[in-house]
């Protein structure tokens, strides 16, 4: 076990990799029923998914910020507090936090509020948002999609490292001064983990790096091998900066769904990738992608409990990570199959993959 991995972000890794769930709030209609189900249903299906994965004993579980039609998940961080004061011991992170467009005190206040309701269980991700609506909603400019995110990152990484009671001055260009400011409250350990959410390219990786942030690398459908230059470049430059990067945890995710078999499970989770790839982009959803996850080297994991299984380890040995995140909802895959994958992973999926990822 890293004991300064544990300290400073709460990853045990003498327990094996830690395995979470999100959710982005897809809302689209049902493609086996046509039906769709109401806000507030959808809603309380994210949070009773939550508790269900509490009580299986899933390490993490996450809602994320999306701002776009078909989706519920627009105050994140309210359905993540009414998840907190429900559960008991799961992690809870925003999956991600758009911090482009909020106000990094104010994100850093709620989420340390976050922290003092769940008893020390909240995390941040931040990340700049794929899907850029959101900017003009907002009333920030797509001109300064890069500097917005660094300059915000910065800030919320500066709050979070401050001393118990230090008074913050700070000076940028996309937010007023902060001017001997008392930030309140603070989290339960002075501290919150603080994630930084990377795409597939590196040069987010390096600047994770450079920063000293962990890093969740978004990994949603490819060969894995692509993606290890993203970890590579991560970790180097942390080196770089001076860091030691094996203090630093290493988080995936990828689009999710098991069963007992693959094939049955290939079967069920077609149609709401499709749903949910149309909702999103247009279109269907390209059937030989989808075949080819059948592979082991693909990131889609999709498949039986051992195809699963052999996919979460061939990506250990390959990136070395701390943490795997499972979208685990994606195209508005209803409750009950939702508890089943739940069920598989918590009863099958875990147990095997802790066993041989205690570092």
């Amino acid at each position: 076990m890293n004991k300064k991995m544990n300290e400073k972000f709460g990853i045990d890794s003498s327990k094996g990799m830690e395995i979470g769930l999100y959710s982005l709030g897809d809302h689209v209609k049902n493609p086996m029923t046509g039906k769709l189900i109401s806000e507030q249903q959808r809603i309380n299906d994210i949070i009773e998914a939550a508790k269900f994965a509490d009580e299986a004993g899933i390490d993490v579980f996450g809602v994320g910020e999306s701002h776009q039609s078909h989706f519920i998940g627009q105050a994140n961080q309210v359905i993540l507090s009414a998840i907190a004061a429900q559960t008991k011991d799961i992690k809870i992170s925003s999956s991600v936090t758009v911090l482009s467009t909020n106000d990094p005190v104010r994100v850093y206040e709620e989420y340390a509020t976050l922290d003092l309701i769940s008893n020390g269980r909240a995390e941040i991700v931040a990340g700049r948002g794929s899907r850029v609506g959101v900017y003009e909603l907002l009333g920030f400019d797509l001109k300064d999609y890069e500097e917005l995110f660094e300059e915000k990152m910065h800030l919320l990484k500066l709050l979070n490292e401050a001393a118990p009671n230090e008074r913050m001055n700070w000076e940028g260009a996309f937010r007023a001064p902060l001017q001997n400011a008392e930030i309140l409250p603070q989290p339960l350990r002075g501290q919150l983990p603080v994630w930084r959410a990377v795409g597939g390219p590196a040069d987010s990786a390096i600047k994770a790096g450079l920063d000293g942030i962990p890093m969740m690398l978004t990994t949603l459908a490819g060969p894995a091998p692509i993606f290890k230059r993203a970890v590579d470049a991560y970790r180097l430059s942390l080196t770089e900066a001076g860091y030691d990067e094996k203090e630093f945890p290493l988080a995936t995710t990828s689009l999710f769904y098991v069963a007992e078999t693959g094939s049955q499970a290939r079967k069920e989770m077609y149609p709401f990738l499709n749903a949910g790839w149309s909702a999103i982009r247009g279109g269907t959803y390209p059937k030989q992608h989808f075949a080819q996850s059948q592979d082991t080297r693909d990131t889609l994991m999709v498949g039986g409990v051992n195809e699963i299984i052999e996919k979460m380890l061939y990506q250990y040995e390959l990136y070395g990570h701390q943490r795997f995140m499972a979208q685990i909802d994606f195209g508005g895959v209803p409750l009950d199959l939702v508890k089943k994958n739940i069920e598989l992973i918590a009863t099958k999926v875990m147990p095997e993959v802790k066993k041989y990822t205690k570092e």
